[in-house]
């Protein structure tokens, strides 16, 4: 018994399997804690990409929604951007959940994106028997960019295409633009009169003091919402007569095709489209001119001479309307014809001194002057008032002592195009 005792005391003090012990009470912590930092490192990884993919897909679809012409593709832009985006997480990443939501006191102002990722980890499935579940979303807000409308609009995209000089009086609260992305696209000098509630550039402007309230300028967005439409014809050959005596001489015109219409005598016009191949559409003599519901398509060099010459003299011209392009090949572009008065062919080349604005204030000219290949001169003795009269030209040179003044509203005019829009993260 004393024998055993003394082993028993012997193996009591010894310490020579602390270290094999300590390790094989330690391995399970060691072991969960390598594995738990492997699924963590393989959650975050998830995560980023995930994270990433929602940021990418509420910015897209915030972009589309600020802007009217992409604005009903919001969820399919969100859509393609949130897939583009996906690599580790593919094969079972979910589908994203797209919203539209209010934000900071604004009505539907920005995007909800959010999206689950589910995959069962070595580790963490081991001990909760469950997959992992990551959740993600990302909120971005948008404000639309401004939207720009004009009723003298200059279409060259270099140089000063819009000068308003001399004594020159306008009145267009409708606004002025230029397309041209220079310096000094717009100048008006100081002695000038301009009334305006918008002068909008692509380049920047000279402007007197008091016009400086309303400029923007370095807009890169402006276009000419014309530029895919085709003109309006009329074959049918036509020539211009007069007929009677003495101050009974008169015309009536018919729509068709005319080498060249210089009024000579009072002259009335029926309705529909008169093209004018090459030579002069001169409205300028003294004598009484009425079109209503016209359109003058200018081609093969053809110029503009539009206004009276004397104060005995009325023009009066009133563009197509939508109805009355029905029955036509032009029907479906009636909407976007109606209000045209005159359409020059963008290949016209018309040649110096190019067209002339004149008038005098018995003068109605209602509707679109539209010259997108010719400069146009509104002449020192013009006095042109109109109801809705709207002229985008490739440059607009007013000068002298005119007077242009259009009473058309801003509702009424064209969108030139919209600023960039501001959208950001907030969520």
């Amino acid at each position: 018994m004393a024998s055993l005792a003394s082993i028993f005391r012997a193996l009591r003090g010894s310490r020579a399997g602390n270290a094999t012990l300590l390790v094989a009470l330690a391995l399970p912590a060691m072991i969960g804690g390598a594995g738990f930092a492997v699924d963590t490192a393989q959650w975050y990884l998830w995560k980023n990409e995930l994270q990433h993919s929602v940021d990418q897909a509420a910015y897209a679809g915030a972009w589309a929604l600020a802007r009217p012409e992409s604005a009903a593709n919001y969820s399919t832009r969100a859509k393609q951007e949130y897939s583009a985006n996906l690599s580790k997480t593919t094969d079972f990443a979910s589908a994203p959940a797209i919203s539209i939501a209010d934000y900071a006191g604004g009505n539907q102002n920005s995007v909800v994106v959010s999206a689950t990722a589910t995959k069962a980890l070595p580790f963490s499935s081991f001990l909760t028997g469950n997959a992992a579940t990551i959740r993600v979303s990302a909120q971005a807000s948008f404000k639309p960019g401004s939207s720009y409308q004009a009723c003298l609009v200059a279409l060259s995209k270099t140089g000063t295409n819009l000068d308003i000089g001399g004594n020159a009086t306008v009145k267009a609260q409708c606004g002025l633009a230029a397309l041209s992305c220079s310096d000094n696209a717009v100048v008006i000098d100081p002695s000038a009169q301009v009334t305006t509630d918008s002068i909008v550039a692509c380049g920047t402007v000279s402007v007197p003091a008091q016009n400086e309230g309303v400029v923007t300028e370095k807009v890169t967005t402006l276009t000419d919402p014309f530029s895919d439409l085709t003109p309006p014809d009329n074959t049918t050959p036509q020539s211009y007569n007069c007929t009677g005596k003495g101050t009974n001489k008169q015309a009536s015109l018919a729509p068709g095709t005319y080498s060249g219409l210089v009024v000579k005598c009072t002259t009335t016009l029926s309705s529909g489209i008169y093209v004018i191949d090459g030579g002069d559409l001169d409205l300028s003599a003294n004598y009484n001119v009425t079109g209503t519901n016209v359109i003058f398509v200018l081609r093969n060099g053809a110029r503009l001479k539009l206004g009276g010459s004397g104060n005995g003299n009325r023009i009066t011209l009133t563009p197509m309307t939508a109805s009355d392009y029905q029955g036509t090949p032009y029907a479906a572009e009636a909407d976007r014809l109606a209000g045209m008065l005159v359409f020059e062919d963008r290949n016209n080349n018309a040649p110096n001194p190019g067209h002339q604005l004149n008038g005098n204030s018995n003068s109605l000219i209602e509707g679109m002057i539209y010259l997108p290949d010719g400069n146009l001169t509104v002449n020192g003795t013009a006095n042109v008032s109109a109801q809705c009269l709207q002229v985008s030209a490739y440059t607009i040179k007013i000068s002298g002592n005119a007077t242009l003044e259009t009473l058309c509203p801003t509702s009424a005019t064209n969108s030139i195009g919209t600023g960039l829009a501001d959208v950001r993260m907030v969520a």
